[in-house]
């Protein structure tokens, strides 16, 4: 087993794929889950990014999705994750999508957005079609950790460098044949 989770601010580094990732995912819901619902926040939690890849290359940080409904009180659920011991962000660049981070060196980021954004639509496509398409996730794995090398302590170079490919992945996700009837 792959050293689990840190990863350190400033440090762009991807691990080999850990079968522990999606065990301590579900224990990291577990852990906020009775936070969240004390608070009286519902949110969908899912396991995003490429930790929730099987065999994907990783930085050792699990990505979670939290999915509000459009009449839930964002910041209720902002006020909820910040005592369930995550650190708010804001939007960092991306219009409805609330960041927060977990853990020192970094463990964990959550994604809040509303359920069916753009946002949520795009994380959920992107992990599914690199799980069911070993091409595509050999490539991707391949540049990430090209780009890793290549950019080890410049974490928004490392994130431009894959722009093009996720815009890639996504268009062939949506995409459907039309019908030749």
């Amino acid at each position: 087993m792959v050293e689990s989770l840190g990863l350190e601010s400033g440090v762009v580094r991807v691990v080999p794929y850990d079968p522990a990732w999606p065990s301590l995912y579900e224990k990291e819901v577990a852990r906020i889950m009775p936070i969240l619902k004390a608070r009286g926040v519902s949110l969908v939690l899912e396991h995003t990014g490429s930790t929730a890849v099987p065999g994907l290359a990783a930085k050792p940080i699990l990505d979670l999705l939290g999915g509000r409904r459009p009449d839930h009180d964002r910041q209720v659920a902002i006020d909820a994750l910040e005592e369930a011991g995550y650190v708010y962000r804001g939007e960092q660049g991306i219009v409805g999508r609330d960041f927060f981070r977990r853990g020192d060196p970094r463990q964990y980021h959550l994604h809040l957005t509303e359920i069916d954004s753009d946002f949520w639509r795009d994380h959920r496509a992107f992990r599914d079609h690199l799980s069911t398409h070993p091409d595509a996730l050999a490539a991707y794995a391949a540049l990430k950790l090209e780009l890793a090398t290549r950019y080890p302590r410049d974490r928004e170079a490392y994130i431009e460098g894959k722009t093009e490919f996720v815009a890639k992945i996504l268009a062939a996700s949506y995409f459907t044949p039309q019908s030749t009837l």
